[in-house]
């Protein structure tokens, strides 16, 4: 309990001190573009490796989880220079595609790793009763294999979300004046003053992250009721 205190004590110390009518930030559909991409990028791989037939998968498993192993310095100095090396082409440094692509790297592995997991025991038999029944094969995936599978999608996406939306690292290397990221205004305000503002996004930052880690638990529980297992 004194642990537990000794942790949550700064938060109870920002809530009090965040309330202020100011405005700081408006919420920008990066995130949002991010988490979306992500989803559907980080779904479609899983998909392709999980056939037996797809050659090095454990190759391009490691290259789709990486950005959660490189320091994350590393990875936005490589995106910085690959943008750079693209210039001729299109000017993503500085641009917000740029950033929603970049966001998109980051949170794609939180997707590869949910949904992977999720496919574990997964009864391909089902897939063949579908196409044995009559239904194309996009229908199949949307009758069957989607609604088994997509609490682990969501679940991803929301850490996708969750990182696009606290990443600082990135934004200040192919970001610009133009687009302000939360994390980078926070960033700006502490090396200016400390003002109450910042404690009052702080706060909904930790409100944030509260609802997420509740709607992930709430959704590993919902996977296991729908395969049959006890919630531990």
């Amino acid at each position: 309990m004194l642990a537990f205190g000794f942790l949550i004590a700064p938060l109870l110390v920002i809530l009090p001190l965040s309330f202020n009518a100011e405005p700081y930030f408006t919420f920008t559909e990066g995130a949002l573009c991010s988490t979306l991409l992500a989803a559907v990028l980080g779904t479609l791989a899983v998909l392709g490796l999980s056939r037996a037939e797809m050659p090095f998968r454990n190759l391009i498993m490691g290259l789709l989880i990486s950005p959660m192993i490189v320091p994350l310095i590393i990875t936005a100095a490589g995106i910085f220079f690959f943008y750079a090396s693209l210039n001729e082409f299109a000017q993503l440094t500085g641009s917000f595609i740029g950033i929603v692509l970049a966001h998109t790297v980051l949170g794609t592995p939180f997707v590869v790793i949910t949904v992977t997991a999720t496919l574990i025991g997964f009864d391909r038999s089902l897939v063949r009763a579908g196409l044995m029944c009559g239904a194309t094969p996009t229908r199949a995936f949307f009758k069957v294999v989607l609604p088994l599978i997509l609490p682990g999608v969501i679940s991803g996406a929301l850490f996708a979300f969750a990182t696009s939306f606290d990443e600082i690292v990135v934004v200040l290397f192919v970001g610009s004046v133009e687009y302000q990221t939360i994390p980078r205004q926070m960033r700006a305000g502490i090396r200016e003053e400390i003002s109450p503002i910042i404690l009052a996004v702080a706060t909904l930052l930790i409100g944030l992250s509260t609802l997420l880690m509740i709607a992930v638990e709430m959704l590993r529980r919902y996977n296991e009721r729908q395969r049959g297992v006890s919630p531990g």
